[in-house]
């Protein structure tokens, strides 16, 4: 066990931490503008009129992506449903919306994959002094689990998340069933871990999980985006393991 201090906020008895990845880890801002953009430019070539809706849906505003908008901390299901919902409305069937609304987000997807978003400055670092201190961690993300795993393997992480789940057919943030599963899988109670992330979502699955606190970050400074948090955090250096 650990104490976990962060500013003036100090948690007792900490066996494991988890992180969300986009936004957290991930300095995912400009891929995930880019990946609306894309996706919003191939649906309006089928669908002319489509775009502009879509993008404000998303949450991106010509070069800047909302930090608490769909884009930014929906499940890729919520953005499909949301996305098939523009389609629909041009009359067609609920279930071939789905459909072009997944083929469009995976072409998109596909066209940016050379250009992965980075690890944000002191991940790398934080994890690795964590996992030093014998803490258990992972991420839990609104990413689908293959996104994750891609994540986790394309920056050599495995070593110190052994946790990696995102949302796939099941519930999503903040439902407290993904916080509760990354605790059965090191085997910790959720009274003995921590969340890090930079949404509400985050915040409330670690509420309604009845963990040891919820640490917000917020690399731009906007607190009201990690509201219910029990400290927020500008730098992933500000959270240390006390001797």
């Amino acid at each position: 066990m650990a104490t976990i201090q962060c500013k003036n906020i100090t948690f007792d008895n900490i066996q494991a931490i988890f992180f969300d990845k986009n936004g957290t880890l991930e300095d995912s801002e400009v891929y995930l503008r880019s990946l609306g953009q894309k996706a919003a430019r191939i649906i309006d070539a089928q669908f002319p009129g489509i775009g502009e809706p879509l993008l404000m849906a998303y949450g991106i505003d010509s070069n800047s992506l909302d930090p608490a908008g769909l884009m930014a901390v929906g499940s890729r299901r919520e953005t499909e449903i949301a996305t098939a919902g523009y389609i629909a409305e041009t009359g067609r069937g609920w279930f071939e919306s789905l459909k072009i609304a997944r083929q469009s987000l995976n072409e998109a997807e596909k066209y940016l994959e050379a250009s992965p978003a980075p690890l944000f400055s002191g991940s790398l670092e934080l994890l690795q002094s964590l996992s030093t201190a014998g803490l258990k961690l992972g991420i839990i993300s609104a990413a689908t689990t293959a996104e994750v795993q891609a994540f986790v393997a394309r920056y050599n992480l495995g070593d110190y998340l052994p946790v990696q789940i995102g949302v796939d057919d099941g519930p999503g943030k903040p439902d407290p069933t993904l916080f509760l599963q990354a605790c059965e899988v090191v085997g910790v109670e959720p009274s003995a871990a921590l969340m890090v992330g930079d949404a509400v979502g985050d915040m409330l699955m670690a509420k309604n999980a009845k963990a040891a606190g919820c640490i917000g970050i917020t690399w731009i400074g906007k607190s009201d985006h990690v509201q219910g948090a029990d400290v927020v955090i500008n730098q992933l250096s500000e959270i240390k393991v006390l001797e």
